[in-house]
């Protein structure tokens, strides 16, 4: 999937969330590269700057204003989507 598409449906995804009750999103299917993307799109979007090589290749790291992840601003919504996808990629034995 193209990232401006997958950044778009995560951008409606969590829209629709905050309107409409929670539930969990599935992510059988879904490779570790897909959930990394998923997860780290966040928070490339809430303004983190990325450490590592590999996110920094995908992501870079313009615009970006929080060193720590600790320090982002992040909705329930979106924590709880990156809680999701962190339990899918240690299920799926994901490694970054």
């Amino acid at each position: 999937m193209k990232r401006k598409v997958r950044r778009a449906i995560v951008a409606a995804a969590v829209l629709i969330c905050s309107a409409a009750p929670v539930v969990a999103q599935d992510y059988r299917g879904w490779s570790c590269r897909d959930l990394w993307v998923e997860r780290n799109q966040i928070y490339k979007d809430a303004g983190y700057c990325f450490r590592t090589p590999r996110a920094i290749s995908y992501f870079g790291n313009g615009g970006c204003s929080y060193d720590r992840q600790a320090d982002v601003p992040l909705s329930q919504t979106q924590r709880r989507i990156i809680a999701d996808v962190t339990r899918a990629e240690r299920y799926m034995g994901c490694v970054d």
